[in-house]
């Protein structure tokens, strides 16, 4: 549990505080390109470090789509989802006592949290977030289902894993600002209030739905049954 804490805040901490202090920084910002590698790169060493320990889910729709897979107990479901929650929250917190060292700083900017309607980065409808969430979970679900079966190779896997992420973010930031991580989605939310928390819900079904669907097709028609 203390390993998924512990991944679950540098997944958010580095993630959500390059979007925060890096990504607009006048002449020499990172933007949502560098935003996007900062996400796959805590995954990447966020699995390394702590895999071993807890498998690195570090996002309750991961441990679900791994649990409908068969490849993670559902009894353990809701433990690691108390852990990952609590992590990101944590980062949130500590993340924003940072900010606030800023004389620029307002929650009023949104925190780097997500949305749709007038909160999505480019102005997509809740019906747009709902299927980009779901369709990218599913596949990030079925990479990391993939790249960690026996038949492939050993010791790559969180490279792909933190690789798929980063596409995921390339790919969705202009539509919701990025989540398929329920756990991420609600450590901002639950600072910023408001819109952010009335909007949450898609952050937790879409991802979940995605979550159970790459884990519903990996185990019926793709798992290995030697």
């Amino acid at each position: 549990m203390f390993a998924e804490f512990l991944g679950t805040f540098w997944l958010v901490f580095g993630g959500v505080g390059s979007a925060l202090i890096s990504a607009g920084f006048p002449q020499f910002g990172i933007g949502f390109t560098g935003v996007s590698l900062a996400f796959g790169l805590t995954v990447l060493t966020g699995a390394y470090a702590f895999g071993p320990i807890s498998g690195g889910h570090f996002n309750p729709a991961v441990s679900l789509g791994l649990a409908t897979a068969g490849r993670f107990s559902w009894k353990e479901l809701g433990p690691y989802w108390i852990a990952q929650l609590v992590g990101a929250t944590v980062a949130a917190f500590v993340l924003l006592l940072i900010m606030k060292g800023n004389i620029d700083f307002s929650l009023a900017n949104g925190f780097a949290a997500n949305g749709y309607d007038e909160h999505s980065p480019a102005g997509y409808t809740w019906q747009s977030g709902f299927l980009i969430e779901t369709v990218l979970t599913a596949f990030f679900l079925l990479v990391i289902l993939g790249v960690t079966e026996g038949r492939a190779p050993v010791g790559f896997a969180p490279i792909s894993i933190g690789l798929a992420l980063t596409l995921i973010h390339l790919v969705d930031i202009p539509v919701t600002n990025a989540s398929v991580n329920p756990a991420r989605s609600t450590s901002q939310a639950l600072f910023v209030g408001g819109w952010a928390l009335e909007q949450l819900w898609l952050f937790w079904v879409a991802p979940l739905l995605g979550g159970v669907i790459g884990g519903l097709i990996h185990r019926f028609a793709l798992a290995d049954e030697t």
